[in-house]
């Protein structure tokens, strides 16, 4: 049995949110401050956020993960899913209308049949946590 390539999910968000701004590793470690303690400064280095594109770091901890999305402007929670998904293997799954949401672990590993079942379950909750009536 061959052994699986490890995930790269937060690491290609990175390199391509990096790229898309056009920041150098050095400005963009210059801005990754944790808006919860600006005083502390960057949480992140050039040389620890260029290993995070090229190698495998050990996973963060939600203060850098609040400095990188600072630093990306990006949201929060797209490193939070990115980062369950390289360093935990869970898939963040989505309600068609993007209110609800679930974390399952191998989603995309799951035959097409199964992952239907999983979002028929999420829009369930979806509509049950809105009021709305489910067909």
């Amino acid at each position: 049995m061959a052994a699986e390539a490890p995930r790269t999910d937060l690491r290609d968000l990175v390199r391509k949110r990096r790229a898309q701004l056009r920041l150098s590793l050095r400005a963009l470690a210059s801005r990754c401050i944790d808006p919860k303690d600006p005083k502390a400064g960057s949480k992140w280095t050039f040389a620890t956020l260029g290993n995070l594109e090229t190698k495998t770091i050990k996973a963060p901890g939600v203060p850098e993960l609040r400095a990188l999305a600072a630093g990306l402007d990006l949201p929060l929670r797209l490193l939070q899913e990115a980062a369950g998904a390289q360093y935990l293997g869970i898939d963040t799954v989505w309600s068609d209308d993007h209110e609800t949401r679930t974390m399952v672990h191998g989603y995309w590993e799951l035959d097409p049949e199964d992952r239907a079942k999983i979002r028929a379950m999420i829009e369930s909750w979806g509509s049950e946590s809105r009021g709305e009536d489910t067909p």
